[in-house]
Protein backbone atom coordinates (compact mmCIF):
# COMPACT_ATOMS: atom_id res chain seq x y z
CA UNK A 1 0.00 0.00 0.00
CA UNK A 2 2.86 2.39 0.75
CA UNK A 3 4.30 1.78 -2.73
CA UNK A 4 0.92 2.63 -4.27
CA UNK A 5 0.78 5.84 -2.22
CA UNK A 6 4.25 6.84 -3.41
CA UNK A 7 3.29 5.99 -6.99
CA UNK A 8 0.17 8.18 -6.80
CA UNK A 9 2.20 11.05 -5.35
CA UNK A 10 4.69 10.63 -8.21
CA UNK A 11 1.83 10.77 -10.74
CA UNK A 12 0.48 13.99 -9.19
CA UNK A 13 3.93 15.61 -9.28
CA UNK A 14 4.65 14.34 -12.80
CA UNK A 15 1.38 15.89 -14.00
CA UNK A 16 2.43 19.25 -12.53
CA UNK A 17 5.77 19.05 -14.34
CA UNK A 18 4.19 18.01 -17.64
CA UNK A 19 1.74 20.91 -17.42
CA UNK A 20 4.60 23.34 -16.71
CA UNK A 21 6.59 22.07 -19.71
CA UNK A 22 3.51 22.61 -21.90
CA UNK A 23 2.88 25.99 -20.29
CA UNK A 24 6.47 27.12 -20.89
CA UNK A 25 6.39 26.03 -24.53
CA UNK A 26 3.07 27.85 -24.95
CA UNK A 27 4.27 31.17 -23.52
CA UNK A 28 2.61 30.66 -20.10
CA UNK A 29 -0.90 30.85 -21.59
CA UNK A 30 -2.16 28.28 -19.07
CA UNK A 31 -1.63 30.80 -16.27
CA UNK A 32 -5.19 32.00 -16.86
CA UNK A 33 -6.49 28.53 -15.91
CA UNK A 34 -6.33 29.26 -12.21
CA UNK A 35 -8.92 30.28 -9.64
CA UNK A 36 -10.87 33.38 -10.72
CA UNK A 37 -12.51 34.73 -7.56
CA UNK A 38 -16.29 34.62 -7.48
CA UNK A 39 -16.58 33.91 -11.22
CA UNK A 40 -19.07 31.01 -11.53
CA UNK A 41 -18.08 30.45 -15.15
CA UNK A 42 -14.47 29.76 -14.09
CA UNK A 43 -15.20 27.59 -11.05
CA UNK A 44 -13.41 24.68 -12.76
CA UNK A 45 -10.17 26.55 -11.98
CA UNK A 46 -10.46 25.17 -8.44
CA UNK A 47 -9.41 21.77 -9.87
CA UNK A 48 -6.82 22.98 -12.39
CA UNK A 49 -5.00 25.69 -10.40
CA UNK A 50 -2.73 23.36 -8.34
CA UNK A 51 -1.26 21.96 -11.57
CA UNK A 52 -0.43 25.31 -13.20
CA UNK A 53 2.68 27.28 -12.20
CA UNK A 54 4.08 30.63 -13.29
CA UNK A 55 7.59 29.24 -13.87
CA UNK A 56 9.85 26.29 -13.18
CA UNK A 57 11.19 28.15 -10.13
CA UNK A 58 7.62 28.42 -8.82
CA UNK A 59 7.08 24.71 -9.46
CA UNK A 60 10.36 23.69 -7.79
CA UNK A 61 9.52 25.74 -4.69
CA UNK A 62 6.29 23.73 -4.37
CA UNK A 63 7.70 20.36 -5.43
CA UNK A 64 10.25 20.09 -2.61
CA UNK A 65 7.77 20.38 0.30
CA UNK A 66 5.17 18.32 -1.59
CA UNK A 67 7.65 15.45 -1.90
CA UNK A 68 8.69 15.67 1.76
CA UNK A 69 5.17 15.87 3.20
CA UNK A 70 3.54 13.76 0.50
CA UNK A 71 5.84 10.83 1.27
CA UNK A 72 4.74 10.93 4.91
CA UNK A 73 1.08 10.89 3.85
CA UNK A 74 1.83 8.12 1.32
CA UNK A 75 2.82 5.81 4.20
CA UNK A 76 -0.94 5.36 4.73
CA UNK A 77 -1.47 4.29 1.10
CA UNK A 78 -2.75 5.65 -2.19
CA UNK A 79 -6.28 6.09 -0.85
CA UNK A 80 -5.03 8.46 1.83
CA UNK A 81 -2.96 10.48 -0.66
CA UNK A 82 -5.95 10.72 -3.00
CA UNK A 83 -8.43 11.75 -0.31
CA UNK A 84 -6.19 14.30 1.40
CA UNK A 85 -5.28 15.82 -1.97
CA UNK A 86 -8.90 15.96 -3.12
CA UNK A 87 -10.20 17.48 0.12
CA UNK A 88 -7.44 20.10 0.22
CA UNK A 89 -7.88 21.01 -3.46
CA UNK A 90 -11.67 21.34 -3.19
CA UNK A 91 -11.94 23.01 0.24
CA UNK A 92 -8.87 25.20 -0.26
CA UNK A 93 -9.82 26.06 -3.82
CA UNK A 94 -13.40 26.98 -2.98
CA UNK A 95 -12.20 29.09 -0.05
CA UNK A 96 -9.74 30.89 -2.32
CA UNK A 97 -12.47 31.35 -4.93
CA UNK A 98 -14.61 33.05 -2.26
CA UNK A 99 -12.04 35.39 -0.65
CA UNK A 100 -9.27 36.08 -3.21
CA UNK A 101 -9.20 39.55 -4.76
CA UNK A 102 -11.19 39.96 -7.95
CA UNK A 103 -9.65 40.05 -11.43
CA UNK A 104 -6.78 37.72 -10.49
CA UNK A 105 -5.89 34.15 -11.44
CA UNK A 106 -4.54 32.16 -8.49
CA UNK A 107 -2.25 29.35 -9.64
CA UNK A 108 0.22 26.92 -8.11
CA UNK A 109 0.32 24.06 -5.64
CA UNK A 110 1.22 26.14 -2.59
CA UNK A 111 -2.33 25.75 -1.28
CA UNK A 112 -1.78 22.00 -1.50
CA UNK A 113 1.54 22.39 0.33
CA UNK A 114 -0.22 24.22 3.16
CA UNK A 115 -2.97 21.61 3.14
CA UNK A 116 -0.51 18.73 3.45
CA UNK A 117 1.31 20.58 6.25
CA UNK A 118 -1.88 21.35 8.17
CA UNK A 119 -3.05 17.77 7.73
CA UNK A 120 0.21 16.43 9.18
CA UNK A 121 0.23 19.00 11.97
CA UNK A 122 -3.33 18.24 13.13
CA UNK A 123 -4.01 14.58 12.36
CA UNK A 124 -2.31 13.51 15.59
CA UNK A 125 -4.79 15.64 17.55
CA UNK A 126 -7.78 14.02 15.85
CA UNK A 127 -6.29 10.50 15.95
CA UNK A 128 -4.92 10.95 19.49
CA UNK A 129 -1.64 9.48 18.30
CA UNK A 130 1.67 10.39 19.90
CA UNK A 131 3.62 9.22 16.83
CA UNK A 132 1.54 11.42 14.53
CA UNK A 133 1.94 14.37 16.93
CA UNK A 134 5.71 13.88 16.81
CA UNK A 135 5.58 13.70 13.01
CA UNK A 136 3.65 16.96 13.00
CA UNK A 137 6.29 18.54 15.23
CA UNK A 138 9.03 17.49 12.78
CA UNK A 139 7.06 19.10 9.93
CA UNK A 140 6.63 22.25 12.03
CA UNK A 141 10.35 22.45 12.82
CA UNK A 142 11.43 21.95 9.19
CA UNK A 143 8.74 23.95 7.36
CA UNK A 144 6.96 26.01 10.04
CA UNK A 145 8.87 29.27 9.57
CA UNK A 146 8.55 29.23 5.80
CA UNK A 147 4.86 28.40 6.02
CA UNK A 148 4.08 31.13 8.54
CA UNK A 149 5.99 33.76 6.57
CA UNK A 150 3.96 32.83 3.48
CA UNK A 151 0.76 33.86 5.25
CA UNK A 152 1.94 37.48 5.34
CA UNK A 153 0.21 39.41 2.54
CA UNK A 154 2.67 40.26 -0.27
CA UNK A 155 2.20 41.30 -3.85
CA UNK A 156 1.99 38.37 -6.24
CA UNK A 157 1.60 35.75 -3.49
CA UNK A 158 -1.84 34.44 -2.58
CA UNK A 159 -2.01 34.28 1.19
CA UNK A 160 -5.67 33.38 0.63
CA UNK A 161 -4.71 30.14 -1.14
CA UNK A 162 -2.22 29.35 1.63
CA UNK A 163 -4.73 29.96 4.43
CA UNK A 164 -7.59 28.15 2.68
CA UNK A 165 -5.32 25.24 1.78
CA UNK A 166 -4.40 24.94 5.46
CA UNK A 167 -8.10 24.91 6.38
CA UNK A 168 -8.57 22.14 3.80
CA UNK A 169 -5.78 20.16 5.48
CA UNK A 170 -7.43 20.49 8.87
CA UNK A 171 -10.77 19.39 7.39
CA UNK A 172 -9.02 16.38 5.81
CA UNK A 173 -7.38 15.44 9.13
CA UNK A 174 -10.77 15.60 10.87
CA UNK A 175 -12.74 13.75 8.18
CA UNK A 176 -10.13 11.00 7.80
CA UNK A 177 -9.28 10.57 11.48
CA UNK A 178 -9.15 7.10 12.99
CA UNK A 179 -11.48 8.31 15.76
CA UNK A 180 -14.21 9.19 13.24
CA UNK A 181 -13.67 5.87 11.45
CA UNK A 182 -14.18 4.00 14.74
CA UNK A 183 -17.30 6.03 15.50
CA UNK A 184 -18.73 5.27 12.06
CA UNK A 185 -17.95 1.60 12.59
CA UNK A 186 -19.85 1.45 15.88
CA UNK A 187 -22.71 3.81 15.09
CA UNK A 188 -24.48 1.62 12.53
CA UNK A 189 -27.77 -0.19 13.11
CA UNK A 190 -27.76 -2.93 15.75
CA UNK A 191 -26.75 -6.36 14.49
CA UNK A 192 -29.61 -8.78 13.97
CA UNK A 193 -29.50 -12.22 15.54
CA UNK A 194 -29.42 -15.04 13.05
CA UNK A 195 -32.44 -17.34 13.21
CA UNK A 196 -31.56 -21.00 13.67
Amino acid sequence: MQIEGIQLLAVILALMWIVEVINSLDGQHLNSDGIHARDPGRLWGVLTSPFVHASFAHLISNTIPLVFMGLIIAMRGAGRVALVTLIVVVVGGLGTWLIAPGHTSTIGASGLVFGYAAYLLTRGLFDRSLLELLTGMVVAVIWGGALLSSLIPRYGISWQAHACGAIGGIVAAWLLSDQRARQRGTSGPPARALAK
